[in-house]
């Protein structure tokens, strides 16, 4: 078992404050990965091949080491599937009339086994309300129904969504794994469910209809796999919202109250008295990617380890703007988080080495669903019962300063208590996330450390600016989500506003280094999920 670790008034500060972050090369660095020259940074393009490049070099001229014996990269195994759009179909009958849905306006659907077609013909189809079946908690949705050859209806995130507040079997407003979309296709397979399909929903959903067009057609990343995913159904998508009432509406079934009552427990599936048929004709590419890794080599403890992460990936070609633009340049999601990652790496150099080694670590594929991050988790270049912890960056902040900081999976690691002391120096409040709801702790890097056990920090500049208090801030997230989020609007700014990054960035170095000079090694609190992990980790490590 790890020692237990101090606590915030007793965790040892880093020697000395960061040096000063260079904030003309972290906009020229957020500047030229979010250049159309770059195309996107999608995995395995010419986009690809020009970031992680870049990002050599600059980790080089930071003054920190290759990450991976004498190589600055991790290859990631990936398989690209493509969907014709011309060709993907998906409709549904009833009594002998069949409605064909829209590929793009009213539905997307995908496979990710790597075959060349799919065909499912007449599969009858189940609501299955929110597609849970979690033991623990007393919830089936799929008790009593065979789902062998059928296809899931389901609801986007998790039964107690609309209730609001902190109680609840699924933890109240907060989002837990299970209304998490990827759950929900791993348990539809469980099942042995021909398909699933999410009906989606913008305010649970925390994206509009745009984001599932952009992110879910076009190529798809998978890592690659021997059984060629042959495990997971054969289909797997989303309808819309209007679309999915129109279904009901047309099996004599009643939405509001159906959906209504998949938030109570005894919910039972029910059979939507519809089938439906899908075809998708396929081009399979194989192909690598590549994590992009530094080290600054530990003085006394190089064994033991720091880690810094951010994905450089972004979605390359997209659904275009109304202006003709087809490239989602991601500026702020995430060269923004990028850029601070090396220049995290060349403050950590400037001060020299820690006891610890620190590794910096830019992963590929966060958008096709944690795949660089996860590819890592699963083959650690240095061992993860070794890792004592980590902080995750996915975006900056670049409206402005702010007095708060806001943890994403608030309550869950000790991690938190370094943070409170960090942000105490620099008199600024931790708090919650404010929108819990939104399942933002699944959705980047940590996640796939966590899982293992390794603790992860998710913490960021909350909305209460400095200039402007937190309507200010509550606006420029909103505007954010709903006209730049995984869009080809997501640009860099001349103007954007550096302070906020700064700010977090020193922020993050305190509580690197203040780990790396560290012996101790926190852990996930006592009632987390991944605590058990954790203990069996360094168990082995003892």
């Amino acid at each position: 078992m790890a020692d237990a670790p101090q606590s915030a008034a007793q965790t040892p500060a880093a020697d000395s404050p960061a040096p000063a972050i260079d904030v003309e090369r972290l906009r020229e660095m957020t500047q030229t990965l979010s250049s159309d020259e770059f195309e996107g940074r999608a995995p395995a393009t010419r986009g690809e091949e020009l970031t992680v490049a870049y990002l050599a070099e600059q980790l080089e001229a930071s003054g920190v080491q290759p990450g991976n014996g004498d190589s600055w990269f991790q290859n990631v195994p990936l398989v690209e599937i493509t969907a014709d759009p011309e060709t993907a179909a998906l409709s549904y009958t009833h009594r002998g009339a069949e409605t064909p849905l829209a590929y793009g306006s009213d539905m997307v659907i995908w496979t990710k086994r790597v075959v060349p077609e799919v065909d499912v013909e007449n599969a009858e189809l189940v609501f299955v309300g929110y597609g849970v079946n979690a033991p623990e908690r007393g919830w089936n949705d799929y008790e009593g129904v065979d789902m062998d050859g059928r296809i899931a209806v389901i609801l986007v995130n998790d039964p107690d969504f609309h209730a609001g507040g902190e109680d609840g079997l699924f933890d109240g407003q907060a989002m837990t794994y299970y209304g998490r979309w990827t759950y929900k296709y791993e348990e539809a397979a469980r099942q042995g469910a021909a398909g699933a399909i999410i009906i989606h929903d913008t305010a649970p959903a925390a994206y509009g209809w745009s984001v599932v067009e952009s992110s879910w057609t076009g190529p798809q990343l998978d890592m690659d796999a021997a059984d060629n995913h042959m495990g997971r159904i054969p289909v797997e998508g989303w309808v819309t919202n209007e679309a999915a009432r129109a279904m009901f509406a047309a099996g004599g079934l009643d939405y509001e109250v159906l959906t209504a009552a998949a938030r109570e427990p005894g919910f039972r599936a029910v059979p939507m008295n519809l089938t439906a048929s899908a075809h998708l004709e396929n081009s399979i590419r194989r192909q690598e990617s590549r994590n992009v890794v530094g080290i600054l080599p530990g003085s006394t403890r190089p064994d033991e380890y720091v880690l810094y992460t951010a994905h450089w990936d972004h979605l390359g070609h997209c659904t275009p703007a109304p202006d003709g633009d087809d490239i989602c340049n991601g500026a702020l999601d995430n060269a923004t988080g990028t850029a601070g990652l090396v220049a995290l790496a060349e403050a950590h150099a400037e001060a020299g080495p820690a006891e610890r080694s620190i590794v910096f670590l830019a992963v590929t594929a966060e958008e096709s669903g944690l795949l660089g991050s996860a590819y890592y988790a699963e083959n650690p270049i240095y061992p993860l019962a070794q890792t004592a912890g980590g902080i995750n960056m996915d975006g900056l902040n670049i409206v402005g300063r702010a007095r708060n900081v806001v943890v994403v999976g608030y309550g869950k690691s000790e991690l938190e208590e370094y943070l409170a002391r960090a942000a105490q120096a620099q008199g600024r409040t931790v708090e919650p996330e404010s929108a819990p709801e939104r399942g933002s702790f699944f959705r980047s890097d940590h996640f796939s450390l966590a899982r293992p056990g390794v603790p992860m920090l998710y913490a960021e500049s909350g909305e209460n600016l400095v200039n402007g208090g937190a309507a200010a801030g509550r606006a420029a997230s909103e505007d954010y989500i709903e006209n730049r989020y995984h869009g080809p609007q997501d640009e860099y700014d001349p103007n954007w506003n550096w302070d906020g990054a700064l700010q977090d960035l020193e922020l993050y170095y305190a509580i690197g280094r203040t780990l790396a000079e560290s012996a101790e090694w926190p852990n996930w609190y006592e009632d987390a999920e991944f605590r058990a992990a954790r203990d069996a980790s360094r168990a082995t490590a003892e």
